[in-house]
């Protein structure tokens, strides 16, 4: 593994547990064993290991999406209740960043910005194949459900996974038998 590639796996397991911005840079460079010139050397700055960090958590989970049915809303709840399972239940990775980086960092807000925006456009896509139209009403609720049941797992455990399905699955039923 390259010396880049082993800094943001061991970085992101320490933002994961400890969050961002409370924990110093010799403790986040602890797992890859890297110093801090090396972390300049590849990242420029901590907050450009920061975006690293969030953008290959994005890329692992749209892959993960990626390997699933491309139909329905099942899949994407199913791949939410899997990660919890590899990864742990400590609410959204990415919403942690904007939430410790909103004011600190506009390139972390933004990121984190265009990561949900693509996510939701997952639900949208799936959504309009469910329905043979695009609902965005629905889209929004159904990306609130899965955001709700993210947060919610880290405190209530991965069974709230289940109580969003239904409510989506209901909302798509709904959704399904309205005029259009």
């Amino acid at each position: 593994m390259e010396k880049r590639d082993e800094i943001i796996a061991g970085a992101m397991g320490v933002f994961e547990l400890q969050g961002f911005r409370g924990i110093g840079v010799d403790a986040v460079l602890a797992p890859s064993g890297a110093s801090t010139r090396t972390l300049y050397k590849h990242f420029g700055s901590r907050d450009g290991l920061v975006l690293a960090v969030v953008e290959r958590r994005h890329q692992a989970f749209m892959r993960a999406l990626a390997r699933l049915p491309d139909h329905g809303i099942e899949p994407l709840f199913q791949a939410l209740a899997d990660w919890l399972v590899d990864h742990g239940a400590h609410g959204c990775m990415l919403l942690r960043a904007r939430a410790e980086y909103a004011a600190a960092s506009d390139a972390v807000a933004a990121l984190v910005a265009r990561q949900k925006t693509e996510f939701r456009g997952e639900i949208a896509r799936r959504v309009r194949t469910c329905l043979g139209r695009p609902d965005e009403m629905l889209t929004t609720q159904i990306w609130l459900l899965f955001e709700g049941a993210t947060a919610a797992a880290a405190v209530a455990g991965p069974s709230v996974i289940d109580a969003a399905l239904s409510a989506a699955q209901a909302l798509l039923s709904r959704a399904a038998s309205e005029p259009s």
